[in-house]
C-alpha cells in the first residue's frame, strides 16, 4: 500500500479544536501523498489534476484513535461483566492471556482482532498484547498488514499473575523485553513498540525501575493503568508505601514519561488534584474508558476536569472490559458517563458537549500520534466514509446533526471506505 493523492467529495465533518465541528455539505477534502491539504466548501481548482472520488451524500470524518485496547481479551469481550476489576482479572483475563503461550492459539485469535480493527472506525490504536514474545510478534505482524497504525506492547508482569502468567523475575522480564525489541527492530511500516508494565501490582519495584531506565535509554514510550478501582489503589499504597499517590508511584520508578515520550495512563477514575498535576507535568495522556469503567463498576472518571485542566486525553475501548471496539459506541457511553458525573457526583462539573466528545475521539486522541485526527492542512490523511442513508428521517438534517444521530444510534450506519495516511485499507465493496 503506497500513499496516493486524490480528492473526496461528500458531507465532511472535522474538528479544528475542542469547541466546534467544521462541516461542509457537498464539500471537498484533499489528500496529497498521504497528507491532508485541507477541506473546502467549493472545489479547490489548484488541485484539479487530482482524481476526484464522489462519495455522494455520505459522511466523511477523520479516523478515530483508540488509546487503550487489549488484543488478547478480544475473544471474551462482553463476558464476565458481573465482576469488579481485580476479581475479573483473576477469573477471566489472566487465564485467557495464559493461553497465548500457544502460538497457534494466538495466531487465530489475533486474526479475529486484527480484521475487526481494520473494519471499524479506528485508524490508530495503542494495544496491549501479553507477556509472550512470540505471540506479541505475531500480533504485530498481523496488525502491520492491516494498514492501521499502532503501538503494541509486550506486557511485563513478574508478580501476582497467577498460573501461567507470571515471569520468573524482574531480570527475566527485562531480558525478554530486550529480546522482543531486537526481534522486531526495523521490521514494520505501521506498527511500533511500546513498553507495557501492566500495572504496579503486576510489576516488582525492580522491574518498574528497569522499565523506566529502558524507556530513557531507548527512547520508548510507556503505557499502563492508573487509579481504575478503589481496591487497586489501596493495593498500590501497600506495595509502594513511600508514594503519595498511585501516579506518584509511577513517578518514583521514572515511568510517568515526558512530553517527548508521553506515557498513556488508562482510566484515572479516581485521579485527584495531585494526580492531575502529575499527569500534566509529565505530558501524559489519559485514555478514558467509560464503557469499561461502568461494566466493572469501577466508577465515573471526571473527564471534564481533565479536559479543562489541559491534560492530554483521548478515548479507549478497553476491550474486553469494554464490550466493543466500536469507537462510535465508546463516544456514546463517554457522553452518557459525563452526564451522570454531572448529575450524580458533582453538579459543578458540566457534561461534555458533543463537539468536545467528537474532538476527543479524533483530534484529541490522534495527537498522541502527531498531527492526526483532523482535516486541517498538514495533518496525516486518516478518513472514514460512512453511509447513513438507512437512518430514515423526515428532517433535512445538517451534517452535524447526522454525525450526532450516528453516535446516539449507529445501528444503520456503516463504513464504506477507510483511509490511513492516504492508503485505502478497507472498502465495503471488497
Amino acid at each position: 500500500m503506497t500513499s496516493s493523492s486524490f480528492i473526496l467529495k461528500g458531507c465532511i465533518a472535522f474538528s479544528e479544536g475542542s469547541k466546534s465541528i467544521v462541516t461542509y455539505r457537498g464539500g471537498y477534502v484533499v489528500c496529497v501523498d498521504g497528507i491532508c491539504k485541507g477541506a473546502f466548501s467549493e472545489f479547490p481548482k489548484r488541485y484539479e489534476n487530482l482524481p476526484l472520488v464522489d462519495c455522494k451524500n455520505q459522511l466523511i470524518i477523520p479516523g478515530m484513535t483508540d488509546l487503550h485496547v487489549h488484543a488478547p481479551q478480544y475473544t471474551f469481550r462482553g463476558i464476565g461483566m458481573d465482576e469488579e476489576l481485580l476479581e475479573w482479572l483473576s477469573k477471566y483475563t489472566f487465564p485467557e492471556e495464559a493461553k497465548y503461550s500457544d502460538l497457534s492459539y494466538a495466531r487465530k485469535a489475533y486474526g479475529y482482532f486484527a480484521e475487526d480493527l481494520r473494519r471499524c472506525f479506528t485508524t490508530r490504536a495503542v494495544v496491549f498484547a501479553t507477556l509472550h514474545n512470540e505471540a506479541t510478534v505475531e500480533l504485530m505482524d498481523q496488525l502491520d498488514k492491516t494498514g492501521v497504525i499502532t503501538y503494541v506492547g509486550k506486557v511485563n508482569m513478574d508478580r501476582n499473575g497467577g498460573v501461567g502468567l507470571e515471569e520468573e523475575s524482574a531480570e527475566a522480564s527485562l531480558q525478554a523485553t530486550l529480546e522482543w525489541l531486537e526481534q522486531i527492530q526495523g521490521k514494520y511500516t505501521n506498527t511500533m513498540p511500546i513498553l507495557t508494565p501492566r500495572f504496579i501490582p503486576s510489576c516488582s519495584d525492580e522491574l518498574m525501575k528497569g522499565l523506566g531506565k529502558l524507556s530513557a535509554e531507548k527512547g520508548l514510550r510507556i503505557q499502563s493503568h492508573l487509579s481504575e478501582n478503589q481496591s487497586e489503589i489501596a493495593w498500590v499504597k501497600e506495595l509502594v508505601p513511600s508514594s503519595t499517590s498511585y501516579a506518584n508511584a509511577y513517578e518514583i520508578f521514572d515511568t510517568m514519561g515526558t512530553a517527548e515520550l508521553p506515557t498513556i495512563m488508562a482510566h484515572c477514575v479516581y485521579s485527584d488534584e495531585e494526580e492531575m498535576a502529575i499527569l500534566k507535568k509529565h505530558g501524559a495522556y489519559i485514555a478514558h474508558c467509560a464503557d469499561s469503567n461502568m461494566n466493572l463498576a469501577s466508577g465515573i472518571a471526571p473527564i471534564r476536569k481533565f479536559l479543562d485542566a489541559g491534560i492530554n486525553i483521548g478515548l479507549g475501548t478497553d476491550v474486553a472490559a469494554g464490550s466493543s471496539m466500536n469507537m462510535i459506541k465508546t463516544m456514546l457511553i463517554s457522553l452518557q458517563a459525563s452526564k451522570m458525573y454531572y448529575r450524580l457526583v458533582d453538579a459543578d462539573v458540566k457534561p461534555l458537549s458533543f463537539e468536545e466528545m467528537f474532538y476527543l475521539a479524533t483530534m484529541g486522541g490522534g495527537s498522541y500520534f502527531g498531527k492526526v485526527g483532523s482535516f486541517k492542512d498538514g495533518y496525516e490523511f486518516d478518513a472514514v466514509v460512512i453511509d447513513d442513508s438507512k437512518m430514515y428521517s423526515m428532517r433535512d438534517m445538517s451534517v452535524r446533526e447526522r454525525i450526532e444521530r450516528m453516535v446516539y444510534n449507529d445501528a444503520d450506519a456503516f463504513i464504506t471506505d477507510k483511509y490511513v495516511k492516504g492508503n485505502k485499507i478497507y472498502s465495503s465493496a471488497e
